[in-house]
């Protein structure tokens, strides 16, 4: 009963903390950028317990969190140039080449773990920028909460229902080689959750006039969009857990683990949110 109340406890409020950072830019940026730091070193320090793999902890936590640092300049409008992302290049540049000097058994192993920390986190997370700031006919770049916000609420919304509806009618295993806990059942009954809230969003945004420019069906869409990608964003965890031969990748927060296990979903939708939205520009 203890575990329980400490879960819903810590649960409750890391998403008031999520909530809140979304109503003020500096608040978003400022949060994102530490758990993009947070969760890179969580990362490196994941790997690093591997035999024969040694990653530079340090420098791919700082080039992660510049990273984010600079894609949020660029996206806010603040810096006006790309020359922002050098820094950035340069370090890349500098973690391959360190190999050459460092005389590692298989170096082929560090440089593929160093870049999947810059890969499979920094720039996922960096997307959570290309949501947030919005383009206005005018030209002028505007801080949008109901978009990122919305992401996370519908991802929230997918693990609610998927674990009711595998509770309650999981009969067939979506991943049982990866997640065995996983159903169809509960898939389906998240991604009906999904699609109600995401109508709802719709009409209060419609009806207040929270500025996302999005219709029903693009709320739908995209609702969809964070269901799939992030069911397979939890997938992708749990085999790097597998691989790792680890339960979770941290204890940061009680209850829920570390912080790879808190944003796992986070780090395919992300992307995908973006790349939906932004194809839809183009037609």
């Amino acid at each position: 009963m203890k575990e329980v109340v400490v879960r819903a406890v810590s649960g409750a409020l890391f998403v008031a903390i999520m909530v809140v950072c979304f109503l003020r830019a500096e608040a978003m940026i400022f949060l994102f950028a530490l758990i993009t730091g947070m969760t890179v070193w969580e990362y490196c320090g994941l790997v690093n317990g591997r035999e024969g793999v040694t990653v530079n902890r340090f420098i791919c936590t700082v080039a992660g969190v510049y990273f984010f640092l600079a894609t949020a300049g660029v996206s806010c409008g603040l810096i006006k140039t790309y020359g922002v992302f050098i820094p950035y290049l340069l370090t890349v540049v500098y973690l391959f080449v360190s190999e050459l000097y460092l005389q590692q058994k298989d170096p082929l192993h560090d440089w593929a773990y160093t870049m999947l920390s810059q890969m499979y986190i920094a720039l996922p997370l960096a997307m959570v920028n290309c949501l947030a700031f919005r383009s206005a006919p005018d030209g002028a770049v505007r801080f949008s909460t109901v978009l990122p916000l919305s992401l996370f609420v519908f991802l929230w919304t997918n693990d609610t229902g998927a674990y009711c509806s595998g509770r309650l009618f999981g009969r067939h295993k979506l991943f049982p080689r990866i997640s065995p806990g996983k159903t169809w059942e509960g898939s389906i009954g998240g991604g009906i959750l999904v699609l109600l809230v995401a109508a709802l969003i719709a009409f209060l945004d419609a009806r207040n006039g929270w500025g996302s420019g999005l219709t029903l069906p693009v709320w739908l869409g995209l609702g969809l969009v964070v269901v799939v990608f992030g069911t397979w964003g939890d997938l992708v965890e749990s085999l790097l857990k597998r691989t790792l031969g680890i339960k979770d990748s941290g204890n940061i927060m009680p209850g829920h683990g570390g912080m790879l296990d808190r944003f796992d979903s986070s780090l395919m939708a992300l992307p995908a949110a973006v790349i939906y939205l932004y194809t839809l520009t183009l037609f």
